[in-house]
């Protein structure tokens, strides 16, 4: 907690050219006990395991890298249900995770753009960002192409974080600094890899929103 608030003092001063935020628990809310509530109700055993196994899988791995589709992925996850289950409701579960976006959030992004590069760069694949889509056109006209500078999508870039290639591919394409570039993840390994590129990383812990860690830097 004290490194987190010498982080939201520092952020008063930043000397930064580019902030590069996570999507889900970052920008937009997110639940993973929402799909795996789900998941149990569909009738999926050891959930928990399921979940706890998931680095360590395949499976989810070649989704959020594009080198499975989306319907070769409910395919492979009906296998863990009973065969009463229908795919869409494999896919509604999956879904489930994937919250509102913020009333105020992009406006926010918005102010911070004008000052700053702004980039999103999240582990992902081609379900969930559909459902990101609909969600957040619940909330705001302004699409997030046109919020941030560029969009990295775990499953279209073909790398996820933690690696440290998917940071160095971002600084490298887009000419950035990493010194003078800020990362904003909930999930601390993502963190530890940001850092090994050589980016300052902000762990933004549960509960904490990006106005609060940033509003001093407009």
């Amino acid at each position: 907690l004290k490194l987190q608030f010498l982080y939201f003092i520092g952020i008063q001063k930043m000397d930064k050219d580019a902030i590069i935020f996570d999507l889900g628990g970052v920008v937009i809310n997110l639940s993973y006990d929402a799909t795996t509530n789900a998941f149990e109700k569909l009738g999926m055993g050891s959930v928990k395991d399921e979940y706890s196994q998931a680095s360590q899988s395949t499976l989810y791995d070649n989704v959020e890298t594009g080198k499975i589709s989306p319907e070769q992925f409910i395919m492979e996850m009906m296998k863990k249900f009973p065969p009463s289950i229908q795919s869409s409701e494999v896919t509604d579960a999956w879904n489930a995770m994937i919250l509102d976006l913020p009333e105020g959030r992009v406006e926010f992004l918005l102010e911070l753009k004008a000052k700053y590069k702004i980039f999103l760069l999240s582990n992902t694949n081609a379900l969930h960002i559909e459902k990101v889509l609909e969600n957040w056109s619940k909330t705001s006209k302004i699409p997030p192409h046109e919020v941030f500078d560029k969009i990295y999508y775990s499953h279209e870039v073909g790398m996820r974080k933690p690696n440290v290639c998917v940071f160095e591919h971002v600084l490298r394409e887009q000419n950035l600094d990493a010194s003078k570039t800020l990362f904003i993840d909930d999930s601390f390994q993502h963190i530890v890899g940001a850092r090994k590129a050589g980016i300052e990383a902000i762990h933004l812990q549960p509960g904490e929103t990006i106005e609060a860690l940033l509003r001093g830097s407009i």
